[in-house]
């Protein structure tokens, strides 16, 4: 007997294989996120994301661009509330914290730097030098590109080893949010959160 699927438009079908990616990154890590079960949780054939994504990189590459984009839009507009004071710095710091950790752009980025890929990794670089460059706009001597590698450096150590470190060292699990806020701080001038 066929399998009845529901026809979708190309676009729709590539964005649910991506946001089923994603699901699978954050439920069982890089190694899950194949064709095949990709194609199994979207209802759809694997030769289905071969005409999508042509190969597991390829749909490996474009999930990176499109946490990638999500991610660098959500921190950029948190920049700016800050920037107007409607939100604190350390909700910036939380969010940037957890794109890399909870969102799971950390586990990816070191899966593919494991596989010797560079292109989805020079897409995040490319990414986030993009949004330094539009937030230092106008933000005459804030040191953005420094705190942008603190922050990113911080947050990809935290998502990989901060669970085992900070209990192994016998430290509060959030001591590595709480060090980049007073490094943050001290880096603008702000007034530290209380």
């Amino acid at each position: 007997m066929a399998i009845k699927r529901t026809r979708l438009r190309a676009a729709d079908s590539r964005v649910a294989a991506l946001e089923a990616a994603k699901s699978l990154l954050l439920d069982q890590g890089p190694r899950a996120v194949t064709l095949k079960a990709v194609a199994q949780r979207v209802d759809r054939t694997h030769a289905n994301l071969l005409h999508h994504f042509g190969s597991a990189a390829g749909l490996q590459k474009a999930l990176v661009g499109h946490l990638t984009s999500a991610i660098i839009e959500a921190i950029g507009a948190a920049v700016e509330d800050a920037r107007r004071g409607t939100i604190s710095y350390e909700q910036v710091v939380d969010l940037i914290f957890d794109a890399f950790g909870r969102e799971g752009a950390a586990a990816l980025v070191y899966a593919l730097m494991i596989e010797g890929d560079s292109a989805p990794i020079d897409l995040i670089i490319d990414s986030i030098h993009g949004l330094v460059s539009r937030l230092n706009e106008g933000a005459a001597g804030r040191p953005l590109p420094q705190m942008a590698v603190m922050l990113v450096h911080a947050a990809i150590g935290d998502a990989l080893i901060g669970d085992k470190l900070t209990e192994r060292l016998g430290l509060p699990r959030d001591i590595g949010r709480a060090l980049v806020l007073e490094q943050l701080a001290a880096m603008q001038q702000i007034p530290p959160e209380d």
